[in-house]
């Protein structure tokens, strides 16, 4: 879980040579108005400026078939303005020097600003107002519908590593919504339209379905009143009902799916398994498949690395990670570079031999408190971050978990044992539950016969 958020929250694994000493963790506040929205605040008085952040209990594993695509959509139409604010947000927030931003994903949709603390509730206020203001016409929807129909062209449709990635979702998933990209299929987004958007806005986006969390120079206090000042006066305006998904059926056979194109530089693999999330775990079980992603692959000293990039010089570079933070059923994944001259079959043949030996013979005592040292050690240094503390939250909390859990992860960590490593290893990392993605250099067509 904390692994997880923290990795989402960051660019990059952080290395750091020389730990410096823990900043001691801020004391959280978590309460909820009378409307129903769920607050935290996580104080921060180092430097007099503030993380705002909505986060909605909505994304694209939420939408109806047929309509990809829309809660993304959606996100980017929610800057174009409302009848209080015709003008949109951005404006308004450069004006105060703040920075904004969206995202979305299977699970969540979240909106974001950082700001000096005193425009607090200016942020506040604004995000109150399109929680149910958003004003929109088909000459500010069509375009933007074309933007997004760009973003999937340049980052997926354009990118062969991205095409064979939504490949292997798409076959590992082949019954719950989480098979279908974010962004949407194309010939979906194409028939997006203004009340496709106005009518899944009406629906999700309302305070009985949203978490606030605030980080930064403020305290609960201040916060609690701010919010009662601007999203306490926002009514619910639907009754948000479980999130109930198909769910995905056991595994029962290995597939293997291969993308060929002439733009492939460099050939890889990579595998996903079908696994259980924080939120769908039996307890214990999450926190294994967290420390086991990272003593597979996590770093140069990882038994990935190890063995194929060291020992045996099969491959360039490995990683391994576990997506936990979902509401539903998840996945854990492998990837791997060959070296010149290795093929793809000899480098998969390896990767399995590797996992087999855990699942037979364990991991090391070395191994494991390297592994957690280094997890929990990331969590420290996520705490000079306000916007990493606050995705963190924000994740857990739309995505089945509580503030507790992420609380209680470091210790929860600590406890992991090899043994529990090894059973991780032999439960999850079966080749049935697997997809196996190929990715390799096809001949350009003037070079075809």
């Amino acid at each position: 879980m904390m692994s997880t958020f923290v990795a989402a929250a960051t660019a990059a694994t952080l290395v750091v040579p020389t730990p410096a000493p823990a900043r001691q963790a801020p004391e959280i506040s978590h309460f909820s108005l009378a409307n129903g929205l769920e607050v935290v605040v996580i104080p921060d008085h180092r430097v007099p400026v503030v993380t705002h952040m909505i986060w909605y209990r909505v994304g694209a594993a939420d939408e109806v078939r047929g309509e990809s695509g829309i809660a993304h959509f959606l996100e980017h139409l929610m800057f174009k303005g409302t009848e209080a604010n015709p003008g949109g947000f951005s404006g308004l927030i450069a004006e105060v020097g703040g920075q904004e931003n969206a995202f979305t994903s299977h699970d969540y949709t979240a909106y974001f600003q950082r700001v000096a603390s005193g425009e607090l509730e200016a942020m506040m206020r604004l995000e109150a107002d399109r929680m149910t203001g958003l004003q929109l016409t088909d000459e500010v929807v069509l375009p933007e519908r074309d933007v997004v129909l760009e973003e999937r062209r340049s980052r997926t449709d354009n990118d062969p590593s991205a095409q064979l990635g939504e490949e292997v979702a798409a076959t590992l998933f082949r019954n719950h919504p989480y098979g279908v990209p974010v962004i949407g299929w194309e010939h979906e987004i194409r028939q997006l339209g203004r009340q496709d958007a106005l009518k899944f806005y009406r629906h999700f986006y309302t305070p009985n379905n949203a978490v606030l969390v605030v980080a930064g120079d403020v305290s609960a206090g201040e916060v609690r009143a701010m919010a009662e000042r601007t999203y306490g006066k926002v009514a619910p305006r639907a009754e948000i009902e479980p999130r109930q998904r198909p769910a995905e059926p056991e595994p029962r056979a290995h597939r293997l799916v291969t993308l060929a194109d002439p733009r492939v530089a460099q050939p890889s693999i990579q595998r996903h398994y079908l696994v259980p999330s924080y939120s769908r775990a039996a307890p214990r079980a999450a926190e294994a498949l967290d420390v086991l992603a990272h003593v597979l692959g996590a770093g140069q000293t990882s038994r990935l690395h190890r063995k194929l990039v060291v020992d045996q010089k099969l491959a360039t570079s490995t990683m391994a990670w576990y997506h936990g933070s979902t509401l539903d059923q998840s996945k854990f994944g492998l990837w791997a570079s060959p070296r010149p001259g290795v093929e793809l079959p000899a480098l998969e043949a390896a990767i399995d031999a590797v996992i087999a030996e855990i699942a037979e013979t364990g991991v090391s005592e070395d191994e494991i408190v390297r592994a957690k040292t280094g997890m929990v050690a990331d969590t420290v240094y996520a705490q000079d971050s306000q916007s990493a503390l606050a995705r963190i939250y924000g994740v857990a909390l739309t995505t089945g978990s509580t503030v507790e859990d992420v609380q209680s992860w470091p210790a929860r960590i600590k406890t992991v044992t090899a043994a529990e490593v090894q059973a991780a290893a032999r439960t999850w990392l079966e080749k049935r539950r697997a997809v196996t993605g190929y990715l390799i250099k096809a001949p350009s067509r003037e070079n075809r016969s």
